[in-house]
């Protein structure tokens, strides 16, 4: 028979201090993240901050937001005076004082003016992108989870799927580039001399012809969208199954039929699911570099894509900036100096601005649409 004072351990149990030691290395590791990314973007937000808002009234550089991306001049006059002007100030300078001379001049390409291209061509492929993501996510989502028998096929399905989450993004970039901007078929009445197949279609002497959109805004989006398919996919899926059965079962003994049954009785208890990781998806679209290298993307462009347009499906077919892509260069190709500094930090933190307030956004949604449904 066991004697209960004997089970009573007296002094610090066995492993107190293995356990201590574990529990303190993991704790000053994650604190070391944790005030690596405080450094990180305490940095950004002290040399970016001061770029948008200002001291005096409206508090905000609109015209860091609005104006368009050009190259910055800098140089002396002849009273020593050092001027920092875009290119436009600057021919403007050398209409108004063309006798004056100028000494030590330099320049520093796309650190001057604002980056209202590289934000409006983020939107755009944004858009774009979510619209095509969503349309086959969720098609696809409700097959799966609604449809499909299960079958070995099906959950190879699925394995692919998820396995096409953990593919780089450089490498969707370049299959975006093989396949949308130099292979997907497109009707036209004069077929490109790098088109592998051409097939006469009779009418209006047009032709399939299998030459791509060519790095486009379309083809941009669409590369994009193939890359946040599979999270749009496997979130709407198993939002699609988390909804009661007994809900579909209730439907379909009233004599509604399956679709009206998925329409009516699963998709909006699924909502706040599907549009959590579509706007996540957003975040992530938003902040990718390497697809938009390949198929959609320019360092520098002189109008807006919609500007000198006649027809608006046109908007398509042109190339667009995007922030991300902006900061690379800026980052990359650019000496870091005194000049550049305002272009690149400002980017950076409109950039992380703008992934913050998609992130609150979708907190924000979710939340208010899961107090609204209950079951």
């Amino acid at each position: 028979m066991w004697n209960p004072e004997k089970l009573i351990r007296k002094g610090a149990p066995k492993g107190f201090v293995k356990g201590v030691a574990v529990r303190g290395i993991l704790g000053l590791t994650t604190y070391f993240i944790v005030l690596v990314a405080v450094a990180l973007f305490a940095k950004i937000i002290v040399d970016g901050a001061p770029v948008l808002f200002k001291s005096e009234a409206p508090y905000v550089d609109f015209d860091f937001l609005t104006a368009k991306n050009q190259t910055l001049h800098v140089f002396d006059d002849s009273e020593g005076t050092r001027h920092q002007l875009p290119a436009s100030e600057y021919n403007e300078y050398l209409s108004k004082h063309p006798d004056k001379p100028i000494y030590n001049e330099s320049t520093y390409s796309y650190s001057g003016g604002g980056i209202a291209g590289p934000i409006a061509g983020t939107a755009l492929l944004t858009i774009g992108s979510i619209i095509l993501a969503l349309f086959f996510g969720v098609s696809a989502a409700i097959y799966l989870a609604e449809y499909a028998k299960q079958s070995p096929f099906i959950d190879a399905v699925r394995l692919a799927i998820l396995n096409l989450a953990g593919v780089p993004s450089i490498v969707f970039g370049l299959f975006g580039f093989s396949v949308f901007v130099l292979a997907v078929p497109v009707i036209t009445g004069e077929p490109s001399d790098r088109s592998f197949l051409t097939i006469p279609i009779f009418i209006n002497d047009l032709y399939i012809s299998f030459q791509g959109w060519n790095s486009s805004l379309m083809a941009g989006c669409a590369t994009l969208a193939c890359m946040i398919l599979p999270v749009i996919i496997t979130a709407s899926e198993e939002s699609l199954r988390a909804v009661p059965q007994g809900f579909r079962d209730a439907s379909l003994a009233m004599g509604a039929t399956r679709w009206q049954t998925i329409r009516k009785c699963v998709l909006p208890y699924s909502l706040p699911g599907i549009l959590t990781s579509s706007l996540l998806s957003i975040a992530r679209v938003a902040g990718e570099t390497a697809p938009i290298m390949f198929t959609a993307a320019v360092a520098a462009k002189d109008d807006f894509p919609w500007e000198g347009v006649s027809n608006p499906l046109d908007i398509l077919s042109s190339q667009v900036q995007a922030l991300p892509y902006h900061i690379y260069t800026l980052a990359a190709r650019i000496p870091a100096s005194e000049y550049t500094q305002r272009a690149q930090f400002g980017s950076v933190f409109v950039f992380l601005l703008l992934v913050a307030l998609l992130s609150a956004g979708s907190m924000i949604l979710r939340a208010k649409l899961r107090a609204k449904l209950k079951w």
